[in-house]
């Protein structure tokens, strides 16, 4: 996968957020990272492939679910949106008593869910917050409709620390076909970065073979 990161100049509270997360990974003990997203039966996203990273950096990983589907590498089969109620429960419990470095939210798939995550992560006052609009899966199935993704844009990306959509969910985020070249990338990330966030990471992982060649070497940041 390629990955076009376009960042804003750090905000004060940027540069604190990281400082916090800096100083978590060089304590003694490993950092906590809380998953809020949907579980992946195949393993390959979602709660099962944040919880195998965390792993891989030495972070200790905590969930929250909002959903169960059922997929494989065909596609989505069936989505099951797990109750409101439950998902803020499950995030006071892990935030009330371990509390977290950083949040990070996948599929989120109602206004409902995302007012309710919102909402928790502004009372638990969460200061690193990595928003993944999950609302397009590999397999191209759709998982956020358009009061999600409106939901999103209204509530969680202004909060975001860093954004990190894929190139479909780029285009769903802005109401605009998905980039297809590195240029049209950074125009998208820039695009993204007046939603609110204080940083885009803009996964380019579908560019055609020759612009991810061409991008191959690091892309320049405003």
């Amino acid at each position: 996968f390629f990955f076009l990161p376009f960042r804003k100049m750090p905000r004060p509270s940027f540069r604190a957020a990281l400082s916090l997360l800096v100083s978590g990974v060089a304590g003694s003990a490993a950092p906590v990272m809380l998953t809020v997203a949907g579980s992946d039966s195949g393993g390959g996203a979602g709660i099962q492939a944040d919880l195998k990273a965390c792993e891989a950096l030495g972070v200790f990983g905590t969930t929250a679910l909002v959903a169960l589907t059922a997929q494989n590498t065909l596609g989505v089969h069936a989505v099951h949106p797990v109750p409101a109620a439950f998902v803020r429960a499950q995030i006071d419990a892990v935030l009330g008593d371990m509390g977290a470095h950083a949040v990070k939210t996948g599929m989120l798939p109602s206004e409902e869910a995302i007012a309710t995550v919102a909402e928790a992560l502004d009372e638990h006052a969460v200061a690193i917050r990595v928003i993944d609009p999950v609302i397009v899966a590999a397999s191209g199935d759709v998982l956020a409709g358009p009061a999600a993704v409106a939901a999103l844009k209204r509530l969680l990306l202004p909060t975001a620390t860093v954004l990190t959509p894929n190139m479909p969910e780029a285009g769903a985020l802005l109401g605009v076909a998905a980039p297809t070249s590195v240029e049209e990338m950074r125009a998208a990330a820039a695009a993204m970065l007046d939603l609110g966030p204080q940083a885009v990471l803009l996964k380019g992982g579908r560019l055609p073979a020759p612009e991810a060649e061409a991008a191959e070497g690091g892309c320049p940041r405003r």
